[in-house]
């Protein structure tokens, strides 16, 4: 260093600036080999060292090994040398191996001659300051990571509106480097849109220090677009001046697409609008939001048949030719987005074959690709199409953005579809016959009930029909009931085939139907019921059976015979019933007459079940006598009823009624208690009768407790099994009731006898008969009263005994009232008759007497002498 300052400045001065200038900077000197030779107090409190420990220790002493390393040391020291002074931080080691970091200015000085003898190191102590801007920098790159890692697009701009900084999650959604969006203004690379007073109320609410928040469609480098929800904040300066904006963008397409859709569609569905319309919505709301598309919605229905739901855009001709179109392998991108289950993506309908059938239809409306996506319901299979339709083929066509619209769309869809299938199916349930598809009562009451308003108001007629099948339950228990089933469903189509369309059908139960036939008069009525027969008897087979279908049919007329549904049905089947009393295939219609005997019959049960608990039944009792000997066989208990009012009433009348209103089992058990009590009263009184016969519907045998109910019986009569038969019809053979043949099983099992009445009418299987326990068989009266002029009676009572003596049955004939028919049954080798010609079935009383009358003789004959034997 020279002497003398260059300034002029006296040393006197100068000595006293270079002693301020110690006290507070750390100052050291080294020579040209970097051995330190001189330190300040300063210096050597910085660095922690003695001074008898730091001078002579190299400069490189005090550098980091990784400085020393390097050889940025060395390139120092040589630039030094060079005679270049150098100034900066620099990190030095202290005396315990921590750092510090010095501002610290290294000066070459030279003497008088120019010659370098020393370098001078001035310095201060920023560690603190490096500290922290250590820390804030490693702060930064934290944020900087954390931005990075964000979906979130992060922008930084200027208060020139220019960007500055972006992070990652800004690159991966729009697709520009940080490097290509520097500088540029942000709403008008995102929303070139916008408008320029958006702009200026944007800047507007920043520069008065306000953070702005909005939901907008924003664009990216390929033109994708999202629906962004931005917050903008900006950051204002220590002297209060907008010096920047962070701004964030988050992706809400998807959350955005189901808001605007679910909260109009959803809206929509529970204001029960039609489905046409709500869909007609999602395809608007789909299209306003991408202009660029044209939105179709098509149904598929369960046989795999297209029918457009919803294309507002699209001329409704084109929609027209759609309806119907079976799906397929090459059917479209609609009808083959369906038959596979999976979206499918045409660009050129002029050349992809999967249009080739159908690009006629589309191409003159200007479009060129088709992407369809299948609408599918809980169980996984199509139940529709979602298609976006594009004029220009390469305007993002299945882009991302249009990916998220169909993921919001096809659930909504699926949602509404699934809600219209299973409205239609409660429908279904609620107004439609499951097995026929007919309407039920409750549908077919209410469509009733419109036509006779109509009717009402036009003043015309209408005519309900009541259709029975003939011998319905005989295919039931014959053929089983799927194939009743499958009967009742062909009937009903036929019907369906007959009436028009303003006439209206349904199905009551069983194998009951109602037509209800408006602007109808008699002579049209005729003319539909006779078409229907002619349908019915057409040909139809069965499980393999060939079957003749025939129906009763009734008819009330609308306004004669009633002004309502429910008296009109009433009066059509009493009709039908009436019909059905004169044979099968018949149709009657409703009269007063018919409603009187109705009447009366309502009134006879009525009287029927009063009777029953009032004791005004009895019973008469008819002989069974043995052909061979004259003796009681036995006497059969028959039903008598005198009404207090209506007098003597015929058992064919109240028996038949028993069995329709389902008094029947009651009568029964009543007759095998009364009986059972006279059989007992008349051995008390010494009269001889071997046995009693009680006849019992085929009912009866459904109660799995009669078996115990006759036991009690018998042993409250102190009476053997074998005193009680039991007469069953023919018909029992056709009861499919799982109770009945357990039930006969079981009587027969503690020793009641049975008997197979009015044998050789009826079913007369064989096979069945093998199979029940009957000991007896009772020929049919109207064989007996034909033995005298029909070879044929004879030949079949023949033909019945020798079956029963086949089977070791004992065989009764019933209905004898001539001699000539006794003998010919006693030549025949009948053992047992009954009938008029022995005796009426007599009250309890007259039998007695009966039986005392046959005994007298009998008892006379015994008394007189053999001859010869009085002479002895």
């Amino acid at each position: 260093m020279r002497e003398e300052s260059n300034d002029g400045l006296p040393e006197a001065v100068q000595r006293t600036q270079f002693q301020a200038l110690d006290r507070v900077m750390a100052m050291a000197s080294f020579d040209l080999d970097g051995v330190l030779r001189h330190a300040n107090r300063n210096y050597l409190q910085l660095l922690g060292l003695p001074q008898d420990q730091a001078l002579g220790r190299s400069h490189q002493s005090f550098c980091t090994a990784a400085q020393v390393h390097s050889g940025a040391h060395a390139a120092l020291w040589s630039q030094l040398r060079a005679g270049q002074a150098h100034s900066g931080v620099v990190e030095r080691v202290r005396s315990d191996g921590s750092s510090c970091w010095l501002e610290a200015t290294y000066t070459p000085v030279c003497d008088a001659q120019g010659q370098l003898t020393q370098i001078l190191k001035v310095a201060t102590d920023v560690t603190q300051r490096h500290l922290q801007e250590q820390a804030h920098q490693q702060h930064l790159e934290r944020l900087s990571l954390v931005a990075d890692a964000s979906d979130a697009a992060v922008i930084i701009s200027d208060s020139q509106s220019r960007i500055v900084y972006v992070n990652g999650g800004f690159s991966r959604m729009f697709g520009w480097t940080q490097e290509e969006v520097l500088g540029q203004a942000p709403i008008a690379l995102l929303a070139p849109q916008m408008q320029e007073t958006f702009t200026e109320q944007y800047r507007s609410e920043l520069r008065g220090g306000k953070p702005v928040w909005s939901e907008e469609i924003v664009v990216g480098k390929q033109g994708q677009r999202y629906w962004a929800k931005v917050t903008s904040n900006p950051v204002i300066n220590d002297q209060g001046v907008w010096s920047c904006t962070v701004s964030v963008l988050t992706d809400i397409t998807r959350s955005k697409m189901h808001e605007a859709l679910q909260h109009r569609v959803l809206e929509a569905m529970a204001r029960e609008q039609p489905l046409s319309e709500v869909l007609d919505m999602v395809c608007l709301e789909v299209e306003r939001i991408a202009p660029e598309v044209t939105a179709s919605i098509l149904e598929v229905d369960a046989q795999g048949l297209l029918h457009p739901l919803a294309s507002p855009s699209l001329p409704s001709s084109y929609s027209a030719l759609l309806d119907g179109v079976a799906i397929g392998p090459e059917v479209g991108s609609c009808g083959t987005a369906a038959w596979r289950n999976a979206p499918v993506l045409v660009t050129d309908i002029a050349t992809d074959p999967l249009w080739r059938d159908y690009k006629h239809l589309i191409l003159p409306l200007g479009y060129q690709a088709c992407w369809s996506t299948p609408i599918c319901g809980t169980a996984g299979k199509p139940i529709g199409t979602f298609a976006f339709y594009y004029r220009d083929a390469t305007a993002g066509v299945a882009s991302a953005y249009h990916q998220q619209l169909v993921d919001a769309c096809t659930h909504l869809c699926a949602l509404a579809l699934e809600r219209e299938h299973t409205r239609a199916r409660i429908r279904q349930l609620a107004f439609y016959d499951g097995l026929t598809g007919l309407p039920n009562r409750s549908l077919l009451q209410a469509n009733a009930d419109q036509a006779m308003a109509a009717a009402a108001r036009n003043e015309e007629q209408l005519a309900v029909l009541f259709i029975d099948l003939d011998r319905f339950k005989q295919v039931n228990d014959s053929m089983g009931h799927p194939a009743g089933d499958e009967l009742l469903r062909v009937v009903a189509a036929r019907l369906q085939k007959v009436l028009g369309p303003g006439d209206i059908a349904g199905r009551l139960s069983g194998d009951e139907f109602v037509a209800v036939l408006p602007q109808c008069d008699a002579e049209r009525v005729t003319n539909t019921i006779e078409r229907l027969q002619e349908q019915l008897a057409e040909p139809l087979v069965l499980a393999d059976n060939a079957l003749a279908i025939s129906a009763s049919i009734g008819i009330a007329m609308f306004p004669a015979d009633g002004r309502d549904m429910e008296t009109l049905l009433h009066r059509a089947d009493m009709a039908m019933y009436q019909a059905k009393s004169s044979g099968r295939g018949r149709f009657s219609f409703f009269s007063s007459e018919m409603n009187r005997l109705a009447q009366e019959r309502l009134a006879l049960e009525n009287a029927l079940r009063k009777a029953l608990q009032g004791g005004e039944l009895r019973l008469h009792y008819q002989p069974q006598v043995d052909l061979a000997s004259g003796q009681l066989y036995g006497v059969e208990a028959l039903a008598r009823w005198t009404h207090p009012q209506l007098g003597e009433i015929s058992p064919a009348r109240f028996i038949p009624l028993a069995e329709e209103c389902g008094l029947i089992a009651d009568l029964g058990r009543w007759a095998v208690g009364e009986a059972c009590r006279q059989l007992a009263a008349w051995r008390t009184q010494g009269l001889a009768v071997p046995a009693v016969s009680v006849n019992l519907s085929p009912s009866s045998f459904h109660n799995l407790d009669l078996p115990r109910m006759i036991a009690d019986t018998l042993d409250r009569h102190a009476l053997a099994p074998k005193d009680l038969t039991l007469e069953l019809t023919e018909s029992i053979l056709l009861d499919t009731n799982p109770s009945t043949m357990k039930t006969i099983e079981e009587v027969h099992a503690h020793g009641v006898r049975l008997s197979m009445d009015d044998f050789g009418t009826g079913y007369s299987s064989l096979s069945y008969l093998r199979r029940l326990p009957v000991s007896e068989l009772k020929l049919d009266r109207s064989f007996v009263a034909d033995l005298e002029h029909d070879e044929a009676a004879r030949a079949l009572s023949s033909a019945i005994l020798g079956i029963g003596q086949s089977l070791r049955l004992t065989v009764v004939a019933e209905g004898v009232e001539t001699p000539v028919q006794n003998i010919m049954l006693r030549e025949q080798g009948y053992p047992v008759a009954q009938g008029f010609l022995f005796a009426r079935p007599l009250a309890p009383q007259d039998l007695e007497r009966w039986l005392v009358a046959r005994m007298a003789p009998a008892q006379a004959s015994a008394d007189q002498p053999v001859h010869g034997e009085e002479s002895a």
